[in-house]
């Protein structure tokens, strides 16, 4: 008799930062069901995305490949959904497959997702989804589903598996919108947590020796977040250390308790696949689709290369074959999770998929020699919300080059400007909350050569072609805007 093909469950959250799961040493709440994941299975320490923001980061995960050759580079570029993925391998080798809940990849025709058995995902506000009553779409048509998204996407998942009328195995990606901004908590699930929350050690951070693209950044909890996000004024009489703690405050009681309802319903599906019979023998993951700065540096949201957006919660259980209280301390990516995936259940992969399988090491075969470096690269530049630059760059154990390559722009009424190019680099042992450069210190210049080479060497392998000006551009160059 064949042993049975395991069943897979993704869950995968919008933002949710590592360092608000009690699995990862979190200061600031508790998540024990995500935990129980971990404590099932292997918890992964040093996972990194390689585009911090929402799209790319789904479509490396689903295809296996880096932005540059899925396409989806930016909030705006919208996946052909008709490429391979781990889903359409999953298909060919028999399994019924489904995604619901957020996609945010386009929607219409060539956007909508396909390999998919059932599909029923978010499309209101630009496919971010609504917290409450969200507009959904499937092959059905598009209605409005009345309730809190992250119970309908637990309850729609749940209720497809329970459907199946055969023994084929199956996969579900359940995909929340939350914590997403603008973090709209439902009343029942409240996160405690310390009152007050307590700052990070980088919350007064003044940027100094870091770059100027750094400084024009527009992710201030202190300047950026407005009243849409914390839905109430601010007291009067506030200095501006004082708003920003205040602000603070307020962010993290509703993101905590966004966290909560998500916590809550992981739950849910751990005890629905043990009422099931199907725990023991489903690959359960859990992840964010990048990580989230919650006041670091003074910051929220993600884009840059800093740990905290860089850095990728993940949990991965499979009793039958993992065992539990693991940590895996190898550094993975997303683009390695569809090939893992595969190799996990016995489905081959599509040679188009880049990154390595991490599967091998999990049960101790290990096939290929870990990374030795993570690139990484943003393509979107001086968004007019966040004006977040781009940039690519090389992480090692030990240290992290990024090169602003600051890709000029055109500012209505303005013009168009070409920042000059600048450098970062940290020493991540003597320096892990990254707060000096040494991108200029001779002291590390043999450091930054050696990174320089490393990361050219891995474009190159993998295809993507460094940031150049365009050759004949007659737009004008200034160093900064007016």
């Amino acid at each position: 008799m064949s042993p049975r093909r395991p069943n897979i469950v993704m869950i995968l959250t919008d933002d949710h930062g590592s360092q608000a799961i009690s699995a990862y040493g979190s200061m600031v709440n508790q998540t024990p069901r995500i935990d129980e994941i971990g404590e099932h299975g292997v918890r992964f320490a040093s996972c990194f995305v390689t585009n911090s923001l929402c799209s790319p980061s789904r479509a490396s995960i689903l295809t296996g490949t880096y932005s540059h050759v899925n396409g989806v580079t930016t909030l705006v570029t919208p996946i052909d959904a008709s490429q391979p993925t781990f889903i359409s391998q999953l298909k060919r080798a028999g399994y019924r497959t489904a995604m619901v809940g957020k996609w945010h990849m386009g929607h219409g025709e060539g956007h909508d997702p396909q390999g998919f058995d059932y599909w029923d995902v978010f499309i209101g506000s630009h496919g971010q989804g609504e917290y409450w009553n969200p507009l959904m779409a499937s092959a059905r048509g598009e209605r409005q589903v009345e309730g809190y998204a992250t119970d309908i996407v637990t309850d729609l998942a749940t209720r497809w598996v329970d459907g199946l009328d055969s023994e084929e195995p199956w996969c579900v990606l359940i995909y929340h919108k939350a914590p997403h901004r603008a973090w709209e908590p439902h009343p029942d699930y409240v996160q405690e947590h310390p009152d007050p929350v307590p700052l990070p050690d980088t919350f007064t951070d003044d940027y100094a020796t870091r770059s100027a693209a750094i400084h024009r950044l527009r992710m201030r909890i202190a300047d950026d977040l407005n009243r849409d996000d914390l839905k109430v004024d601010p007291p009067e009489g506030l200095t501006y250390e004082e708003l920003a703690v205040w602000k603070y405050q307020r962010f993290m009681e509703d993101y905590l308790a966004c966290v909560a309802s998500v916590d809550d319903n992981v739950g849910r599906v751990i005890d629905w696949l043990q009422e099931r019979g199907d725990f023991d023998d489903t690959l359960l993951m859990y992840a964010s689709d990048q990580g989230f700065f919650l006041g670091e540096h003074g910051w929220f949201d993600k884009r840059l290369m800093f740990e905290e957006s860089l850095r990728m919660p993940l949990l991965v259980s499979y009793p039958r074959v993992l065992e539990g209280g693991r940590v895996f301390d190898e550094m993975v990516t997303n683009v390695d999770w569809a090939q893992s995936i595969l190799d996990a259940v016995g489905v081959e992969h599509h040679p188009r998929m880049q990154g390595r399988s991490f599967w091998p090491d999990l049960i101790g075969r290990p096939a290929a020699p870990p990374h030795p470096g993570v690139y990484y690269r943003y393509w979107e530049n001086d968004d007019p919300i966040h004006r977040a630059p781009a940039h690519y760059g090389y992480r090692t154990e030990r240290y992290k080059l990024i090169y602003y390559y600051n890709a000029g722009l055109d500012l209505p009424g303005a013009g168009w400007f070409e920042y000059p190019a600048e450098w970062e680099l940290y020493d991540l042992e003597r320096d892990p909350h990254e707060l000096h450069n040494v991108a200029h210190d001779p002291d590390y210049a043999v450091v930054r050569a050696e990174l320089e080479t490393a990361m050219r060497r891995e474009q190159e392998r993998l295809g993507d072609e460094p940031y150049q000006v365009p050759v004949g551009d007659d737009r004008v160059r200034r160093g900064s805007p007016a």
